[in-house]
């Protein structure tokens, strides 16, 4: 099996549709001989911010030497960005040969009556035997959607379960309150486990706050209060943070908006804790470099200057609001020329109302994925909120028209889907 044949075989997998529960991931993994229960995972769940979380903890840590597994979804550009180790995809040639181990498996599970397991339960097995092989010091393992029923949650243990913002989103399989939401995130908590999350909404932070007294475990919240926000603008923010009477002054991250310094303070609260608790050995150097070297692309990311032209993968309402902020607070600029498309399972008339209006020009166009809303359909929606648009479904002349109408001074933003920016940052860096 080369590559080719490995990502072929991984995406047919969609026709055996999705089913909830860990029953398939378990016959798997054992068949392949649990390779998940000889790694240190910090486990990351959340509605918003997982990733860059998760970025910022892997960074910290490889500054400190460690080798460190990074296992998130979906990708943008290559699918080899979902496994990592440091800053280093997972070789193709890898990918290939352990895609071929892990689908014996599967056919044997079959063999036996198990159903079929889902693409992201293989490509979940994939990591795991990645990682083991690759003996790494710690897997930063992201959770890909809810929490108690998703593959990642397999594991039996964890040295910490990391919880960022929570809020609605996936209402179809996650529950339609911010309560129903909460209790599926907080499934990834484990009995005397430990327990980091980013201050939640009252109701959310409620329930996480119920699991982990149910569960023995031991809960810290992120305090924002000692988060000192010195300089923030559209090349990162320089930041002040005290943990424990430990204060850290004149932080610095490229990331840009005030969200991602709370991403980064929820990441610096996990690894001091775990410091603390004598699980890693860190100098305040490597933290310092950690934060500073962090990257992670497609959020609130420039991809080319004069006219600036920017991507951002939000895609429900709470990250749209902290899209419409950081414009507002960090850029400067004449007209703001906004390219969208948007999933139709998601609350596409609040991310209408909610970004529209501050737009100039809008580009309707459609993301390549079977759940995206047509572009003639986000457009006829689009109309209650601003008359000028141009309906363009083709991503690549979507671009083309932003880049033909913008002047120098002018903001070109596409977001709405996290599918729609990877093909846009390809055809742009491409030019």
């Amino acid at each position: 099996m080369d590559y080719k044949e490995a990502l072929e075989y991984i995406h047919s997998i969609g026709r055996f549709g999705s089913k909830l529960g860990l029953e398939k991931i378990e016959k798997l993994l054992e068949l392949l001989g649990n390779p998940q229960k000889d790694l240190k995972i910090i486990h990351v769940a959340g509605t918003n911010g997982k990733g860059s979380t998760s970025s910022f903890i892997t960074s910290i840590l490889a500054e400190a030497g460690y080798k460190v597994g990074l296992y998130t979804s979906p990708y943008l550009e290559r699918f080899t960005e979902r496994i990592r180790i440091n800053d280093d995809e997972i070789p193709r040639n890898t990918l290939a040969r352990l895609t071929a181990k892990v689908k014996s498996k599967v056919e044997e599970m079959v063999e036996q009556g198990y159903d079929h397991p889902t693409e992201f339960e293989i490509v979940t097995a994939i990591g795991f035997c990645y990682y083991k092989e690759e003996k790494v010091d710690f897997v930063v393992l992201e959770v890909g959607l809810g929490g108690r029923y998703d593959a990642t949650n397999v594991i039996d243990k964890s040295l910490v379960s990391v919880i960022t913002p929570i809020s609605i989103d996936h209402k179809n399989v996650l529950g339609d309150t911010i309560e129903k939401i909460a209790w599926e995130k907080g499934g990834i908590i484990k009995e005397n486990g430990l327990v980091v999350i980013h201050p939640q909404e009252e109701d959310a932070q409620y329930v996480i706050k119920e699991i982990v007294h149910r569960k023995n475990g031991q809960l810290i919240a992120t305090n924002l209060d000692n988060v000192t926000i010195k300089e923030s603008n559209q090349f990162g923010s320089k930041f002040d943070f005290t943990f424990n009477k430990e204060n850290l002054k004149d932080l610095e991250i490229k990331l840009r908006g005030n969200h991602q310094v709370n991403n980064a303070a929820v990441a610096l609260t996990t690894i001091l804790t775990l410091r603390d608790k004598g699980l890693l050995d860190i100098k305040e150097k490597s933290i310092r470099n950690g934060l500073n070297n962090t990257k992670w692309k497609g959020r609130l990311e420039i991809l080319k200057k004069n006219p600036t032209f920017m991507i951002d993968g939000a895609h429900n309402i709470s990250a749209i609001k902290f899209l419409k902020k950081s414009i507002k607070e960090l850029f400067k600029y004449k007209k703001l020329i906004l390219g969208i498309g948007i999933l139709g399972d998601k609350e596409v008339d609040k991310i209408l109302e909610e970004l529209i209006p501050v737009a100039d020009k809008v580009i309707v166009t459609q993301a390549n994925n079977p759940r995206a809303l047509s572009a003639s359909e986000l457009a006829e929606k689009i109309k209650k909120y601003n008359n000028d648009y141009i309906i363009q479904k083709d991503i690549n002349e979507a671009v083309d028209i932003a880049f033909d109408i913008a002047k120098e001074d002018d903001l070109i933003l596409f977001s709405g889907s996290l599918y729609l920016i990877g093909d846009v940052r390809k055809k742009v860096l491409s030019n």
